[in-house]
């Protein structure tokens, strides 16, 4: 039996005096694909910071490879790719100097990679293009251009989808679930119907565990 990369255990998370969930468990594996739904309100972006170590939990604890998120803050970097609902990009910076900030935080990339990554989404020719000048999709394409880039095969993504056009979006969905094929996990929110799925994908509805 595959051991779980991420854990959930007894989690509990309250958000201004409202419990949001609570006694959440959850195994996942290499090659899993977690979908987390329910209405607005529910603990979606909640779960995901708890799992990428942005937030700590009322009660239980997340654990990565067997072990208490909280213990190990260096390794969460090297290991997990969190892209929020925002952008997360610096406007000042240009595309490439953004992803070269971005990458070092886990796995310093080459120039040459940080093009193909660029190219891959969508935008080759806006490399040297300072952020601010670019659109809302455009910048969204930066930060998902990290996706296309050598790094942690754990993704945690708070509405990946956002602001990109039909044919980004079939696209992104590909890769996703190609990444889960290869051996990957993605943790994802998203209001969009995912058309494409990989084998282990898996849904969990907030929703229906509101406290």
């Amino acid at each position: 039996m595959t051991s779980p990369l991420l854990e959930a255990v007894a989690l509990a998370c309250e958000r201004d005096w409202r419990m949001l969930f609570e006694h959440l468990e959850l195994r996942l594996v290499p090659g899993e694909m977690l979908q987390v739904a329910g209405p607005n309100g529910s603990g979606k972006t909640s779960l995901l910071r708890l799992m990428a170590g942005l937030m700590q939990p009322t009660s239980g604890e997340i654990l990565l490879n067997g072990r208490p998120l909280a213990a190990q803050r260096a390794e969460l970097a090297r290991n997990l790719l969190w892209i929020g609902h925002a952008a997360g990009i610096k406007g000042l910076l240009t595309a490439e100097e953004n992803l070269t900030w971005l990458c070092a935080l886990h796995q310093p990339a080459e120039r040459e990679a940080i093009w193909q990554a660029l190219a891959a989404v969508g935008l080759r020719g806006f490399e040297d293009v300072p952020c601010h000048t670019l659109s809302a999709g455009q910048q969204r394409r930066v930060a998902l251009a990290r996706l296309y880039l050598p790094g942690p095969s754990l993704w945690v993504l708070d509405e990946p989808f956002t602001a990109l056009d039909k044919a980004a979006v079939v696209q992104l969905e590909h890769h996703l679930a190609a990444h889960c094929e290869q051996g990957g996990l993605v943790v994802l929110t998203t209001h969009h119907e995912l058309m494409v799925k990989p084998s282990g994908y898996r849904e969990l509805d907030l929703g229906q565990r509101t406290a």
